[in-house]
């Protein structure tokens, strides 16, 4: 989902550009199975020059912060070794193992440039719906 029409994003006042953030508007997964979700960043910017936040909201809730990424070290102590971040040129990852209940939720990814007075926060978000898991009658049967 864009935020902005535009690939540049300057903050008011100031001339400085900051990424736009695309995420997939959703994506299904089996419990059990591993999810990746992904965000990103317009053309021209590298993940590398930002730090990449991920949130996770549930109906009725305030978002929760899942991880910083600049590494694995840099996710917060109560998120469950189940979760990790990583990330290519422009693109930053949110991979979950071991799919649960629980789970399900809206993840907000967020980026900012501790170079930047506030560290003023693009957000976008996806959905991670759950797939139910899938009977015996859901597979087909091998040929005999």
């Amino acid at each position: 989902m864009h935020l902005l029409d535009d690939d540049l994003s300057p903050l008011p006042g100031n001339g400085i550009c900051l990424p736009v953030l695309t995420q997939p508007s959703s994506l299904s997964a089996y419990p059990g199975a591993s999810a990746r979700l992904t965000c990103t960043l317009s053309s021209g910017f590298n993940v590398g020059d930002f730090w990449i936040c991920w949130y996770q909201q549930k109906p009725g809730n305030p978002p929760r912060y899942l991880l910083t990424f600049h590494s694995d070290s840099d996710k917060y102590q109560g998120i469950p070794d189940r979760s990790s971040g990583s990330t290519s040129v422009n693109t930053a990852s949110l991979t979950i193992l071991g799919l649960q209940p629980e789970d399900k939720a809206d993840y907000y990814c967020s980026t900012w440039d501790d170079s930047i007075s506030g560290n003023t926060a693009h957000l976008t978000h996806g959905e991670l719906r759950q797939k139910p898991t899938p009977s015996p009658r859901d597979h087909p049967r091998d040929c005999l």
